[in-house]
């Protein structure tokens, strides 16, 4: 075992899947020469050079169309966005085309891409640079979205989206790059679809993805502490596909949930969650679901006030015993 930064198990995976294919390459702005703008890529432009770890002009349609073509004949492109923000420039690609391709074609091409990068708030990016694009991506059928939040998945993760067939949106919390976790030795994979319960529980269920679900468990721990409360706290971590299973199995286990998620919380992802769960587990639920999303405003510049707009462990908590007093 190994103590690893999530930033650094990313780089790990990188480095094994373009060793063990030659056609996987790396794309993006300032991801050679300047290492990446969360340092990533550091190291990689002088270990594969410049056909393979490829520094671009500021243009993202132009990225991922490019990149897209590559797919198309045979190349795995992983491309990263400086933010997740920025793919916005890029939706028509994205949508229109990488994630269409394979169905409009019969499934005669694949299209073996994945683009990843920061999603979510950092510290003072203000709004251009801030926002959780991963709900409006699931939205999208042909594509992957998937948002892990230890290290081991980050690893895991990257790998199985980069030998995956279809397109990947792999949405990464700056938040979360400067975590550290040990992660195994032996190279593993970790398997899209499927949720994980980072802790088990009785009395409510605690749903987060990314970054959340680490509020989740911050939150888990102040209730056990405080109110004696077991909360089971459950990591989504794959959006698309959606693991329903594990999210219905715990609900109908504690009769209780809150699901916190740091996108808008309009037309959140989070909200999908709940509608799942009011879908199936209504006979099971005690109380009406608790949701808990980012503020529906331009995230802020000031520190102060960019913090009011994330969700974090007191907002879960104060949810949760509203949750269990059934006063929502």
């Amino acid at each position: 075992m190994a103590e690893l930064a999530y930033r650094d198990a990313l780089r790990r995976a990188l480095i094994e899947e373009m060793e063990r294919d030659e056609n996987v390459f790396l794309i993006g702005e300032d991801i050679g020469r300047y290492q990446g703008t969360f340092r990533v890529t550091a190291g990689l432009y002088e270990k594969y050079g410049a056909k393979r770890v490829i520094d671009t002009p500021i243009t993202e349609p132009g990225i991922v169309g490019i990149s897209t073509g590559a797919a198309l004949m045979g190349l795995r492109p992983v491309v990263e966005m400086m933010t997740m923000s920025f793919s916005i420039l890029a939706l028509d690609q994205i949508i229109n085309h990488t994630a269409k391709v394979r169905y409009m074609s019969g499934g005669q091409y694949t299209v073996p891409i994945v683009i990843r990068g920061p999603g979510g708030a950092a510290n003072q990016l203000s709004a251009q640079h801030s926002h959780s694009m991963e709900g409006w991506y699931a939205h999208v059928p042909g594509l992957k979205v998937v948002a892990p939040s230890t290290p081991s998945d980050a690893y895991g993760m990257l790998k199985t989206a980069i030998r995956d067939d279809n397109p990947v949106i792999f949405t990464e919390s700056p938040g979360l790059y400067g975590l550290k976790e040990e992660v195994k030795d032996d190279e593993f994979t970790v398997p899209f679809g499927e949720a994980v319960v980072r802790q088990e529980g009785t009395d409510i269920s605690l749903i987060g993805y990314s970054r959340m679900a680490r509020v989740c468990q911050e939150a888990a721990e102040v209730l056990e502490k405080e109110d004696g409360v077991k909360a089971e706290v459950v990591d989504v971590r794959s959006l698309l596909p959606l693991d329903t299973e594990t999210l219905f199995s715990s609900v109908r286990k504690t009769h209780r949930a809150v699901v916190v998620y740091e996108d808008w919380r309009s037309g959140g992802f989070g909200a999908e969650i709940c509608q799942r769960i009011q879908e199936s587990c209504f006979d099971s639920l005690d109380a009406p679901i608790g949701r808990i999303g980012g503020l529906n405003v331009p995230m802020p510049y000031a520190r102060n006030l960019e913090l009011l707009c994330i969700p974090n462990a007191e907002d879960v908590v104060k949810r949760a015993r509203e949750t269990l007093e059934g006063n929502l």
